[in-house]
């Protein structure tokens, strides 16, 4: 995962499905949200000198990656138990990132609307 910009984990996220880039605080700071709810699905930040990004995880699959690399931690400025902080540039492998990113996108993202069922005796 070395060598990668901030730009270009952000350009990563949003390759998925409804994602949008904002800036709620500063430009350090860049948040990747759904366009449908707002909910954010990473956090891509520089912190003394190195460049990290915030994940949400289910906390089995967030203690385990946390087992497995060593550049994964508890959620910097986040739930411990539900988001984890990687720093890239670690040991974390590319396709590994992106698999922690596509599982934080499928976490936050909004639940599909049912749609109504038909009454009784309506057409069809």
């Amino acid at each position: 995962m070395s060598g990668q910009t901030k730009q270009d984990i952000i350009d990563l996220c949003l390759t998925f499905p409804g994602a949008w880039e904002d800036y709620p605080f500063d430009e350090n700071w860049a948040c990747i949200r759904h366009q449908a709810g707002r909910k954010t699905f990473a956090w891509i930040y520089h912190r003394n000198g190195k460049l990290w990004i915030n994940l949400k995880c289910d906390p089995m699959t967030a203690d385990f990656y946390r087992s497995v690399y060593q550049s994964v931690t508890p959620g910097y400025h986040m739930n411990k138990e539900h988001w984890n902080t990687v720093e890239l540039g670690g040991d974390v492998p590319a396709n590994a990132l992106e698999e922690m990113i596509g599982k934080s996108h499928a976490l936050t993202a909004a639940p599909a609307r049912k749609r109504p069922r038909q009454q009784m005796g309506e057409g069809g």
